[in-house]
């Protein structure tokens, strides 16, 4: 199989790997290739992608160049090519995969671009997987694995002490966040037996963690598994959303979203025709309006702020819904959370057009990203001056 450093041509080239959800790296290739149509597709497996930077960097520079730079949608993680270690780097004499001898190998290859006395330096591990399964595959969520976190403690144990020396707080616990600024190395087991090692800096909410990975679970009195999507946009999202801030929570049953903005203090007002989980209505804070948005008195939402929309339907019609309610100078929305179903994959070229319009609405800030905790949808976060943070 073809792989980066496969061809000896290539010797002195330098690659970026990204990862994204298994089944959208067609989405993510069209991406590329209109955002950076100077970096060539080089291979990829499922939920794992690299590409050929047009001529070599220096560190400074391929550290500048991250997923946020990038500004693509569908990409997960952003890592610059360090090696691969893999067969006999990777096994024993008798043929068997020895992680000791592979995590030797790691910090070797290590060696040749970080220099023990100069900057930058390493400030923490990211060991993480690409995506073993479709976001559909039932009971599979992205995240971090038991043999990642093996993984991640036999190189630390195996780092050489001036490496050690400049790691960051909480360094030997893989899912501690990293902080703005600092160094990673990123080690991507493409397969149990096959690492393709990288560094990233960190800049923004998801590189702070292994492969984008935020470590959320799913609480024991969740309503559904929206909670987790909406408890990582949130977060991504920045939005300064605290006690008593007013929220509506468009196609809420039965209830996950909306804990997400309960858990922050929020009051809740709930719109959907289905039934809200009892946990969730037990909250004070919590309004169910049972039926759909077009029922109800636009007066009713005049003292809201903030708008969250999860809808299983074709994304025109859910940006018809939310046009309908924001665009309205009765109504003083300052920040929308929303999710966009791409039922089909052809859908992902209409994603700029999408994300104009909202910005037709008077939004100054928009974005969007197919989160971890995101099926075969993105999600959208739109704010208006002065409030993004």
């Amino acid at each position: 199989m073809q792989t980066p450093f496969s061809n000896s041509a290539d010797a002195n080239a330098q690659f970026i790997y990204l990862t994204c959800q298994r089944g959208a790296e067609p989405a993510l290739k069209k991406e590329m290739a209109k955002r950076r149509p100077d970096f060539r597709f080089s291979f990829s497996r499922p939920g794992f992608l690299t590409f050929k930077l047009p001529e070599p960097e220096s560190l400074e520079k391929r550290l500048a160049l991250d997923a946020a730079a990038l500004r693509t949608i569908f990409a997960r993680s952003c890592v610059h090519s360090l090696g691969r270690v893999a067969g006999k780097d990777a096994v024993d004499e008798a043929g068997n995969f020895d992680l000791n001898r592979a995590v030797r190998r790691v910090w070797e290859l290590v060696a040749l671009e970080f220099e023990p006395d100069k900057s930058p330096k390493l400030a923490r591990i990211h060991v993480y997987g690409r995506d073993r399964f479709p976001a559909s595959a039932k009971g599979f969520e992205p995240g971090l694995t038991n043999y990642a976190y093996d993984v991640h403690r036999a190189l630390c144990e195996a780092a050489p002490e001036n490496v050690k020396a400049s790691f960051g707080p909480n360094a030997d616990r893989l899912d501690a966040p990293g902080r703005p600024g600092e160094i990673c190395l990123d080690v991507v087991a493409v397969e149990d037996d096959e690492f393709y090692l990288g560094f990233h800096r960190v800049s923004d909410a998801h590189s702070r963690y292994p492969g984008g990975l935020f470590p959320l679970e799913l609480p024991t009195d969740a309503a559904s598994r929206a909670f987790l999507k909406f408890e990582e946009g949130l977060r991504w999202a920045d939005f300064p959303i605290g006690i008593g801030a007013r929220c509506v929570d468009i196609g809420a049953a039965p209830g996950g979203g909306s804990q997400a903005l309960l858990a922050r203090g929020a009051e809740v007002l709930g719109v959907d025709p289905a039934e809200i989980d009892p946990r969730v209505l037990a909250n004070p804070n919590f309004t169910h309006l049972q039926g759909k948005i077009s029922q109800f008195k636009r007066k009713l939402f005049r003292k809201s702020r903030w708008f969250l929309a999860d809808m299983n339907v074709a994304p025109k019609y859910t940006l018809d819904v939310l046009e309908e309610l924001v665009a309205r100078e009765d109504i003083a929305a300052r920040g929308l959370l929303f999710t966009l179903k791409i039922l089909d994959w052809k859908l992902a070229d209409s994603v700029p057009e999408y994300l104009s319009r909202v910005k037709s609405w008077g939004f100054n800030h928009v974005k969007a990203r197919q989160l971890q905790f995101n099926k075969q949808e993105i999600m959208v976060a739109a704010l208006k001056k002065p409030f993004y943070r």
